[in-house]
């Protein structure tokens, strides 16, 4: 049997001041270029800013990369979102970005959080709540920085031990790779599925 090949999100600020902070930039990179060099699939939302220095990173080291993007053509993509088209293949889902945003998890089997404001806060809720596994790369701006206070002190919430931390991007795909193995994701029930106890289906 051949071993299915993970699809790694990376989602973070596209734009705001994290994506002119140097150091973050270079973690992307990094971290894009990790993906690419360990055969994972790359994924982002089809954005500027940390996700596209990550896409360029996978880009260099020949990975293949996956773009999702809330826009409903490549015209609208590019003109009205003014969002990089340089993946391999780009999903054109017309969905809008909090739509847009389940997609791009649920494609994905771990996702990566660099920088990040109020967008990526939402996916990383999204993820959260869903129990997909989470990698945060500290140090690198945004909600990164800040992501076991909002969960912890703010929310009253634990954090999961699908839910991985480290400042370099090499070390948290490590630790990415090995919860994505160790905590296979919850079969997610829908509202197909007959409630037979209380007469509904």
């Amino acid at each position: 049997m051949t071993k299915r090949r993970l699809k790694i999100g990376v989602m973070g600020s596209a734009s705001g001041p994290q994506v002119e902070d140097p150091v973050a930039r270079k973690k992307a990179r990094m971290l894009g270029e990790e993906i690419a060099t360990r055969g994972h699939i790359f994924i982002n939302g089809a954005c500027p800013g940390l996700p596209h220095d990550a896409l360029m990173g996978a880009k260099e080291k020949g990975g293949l990369s996956i773009g999702i993007s809330p826009a409903f053509s490549e015209y609208e993509h590019v003109n009205e979102y003014l969002s990089p088209a340089g993946h391999d293949i780009i999903m054109f889902t017309g969905l809008g970005f909090m739509e847009r945003d389940i997609i791009n998890i649920r494609s994905s089997d771990g996702i990566v959080i660099i920088g990040g404001g109020i967008g990526t806060l939402n996916e990383l809720t999204i993820a959260y709540d869903e129990g997909r596994p989470v990698g945060i790369i500290t140090k690198s701006g945004g909600i990164s920085n800040a992501i076991p206070h909002v969960i912890v002190e703010l929310c009253k919430r634990h954090i999961p031990p699908n839910m991985v931390f480290d400042d370099d991007p090499v070390k948290l795909l490590d630790k990415l790779e090995e919860v994505i193995v160790r905590y296979p994701l919850p079969i997610h029930e829908d509202g197909r599925v007959k409630d037979s106890r209380k007469g509904r289906g």
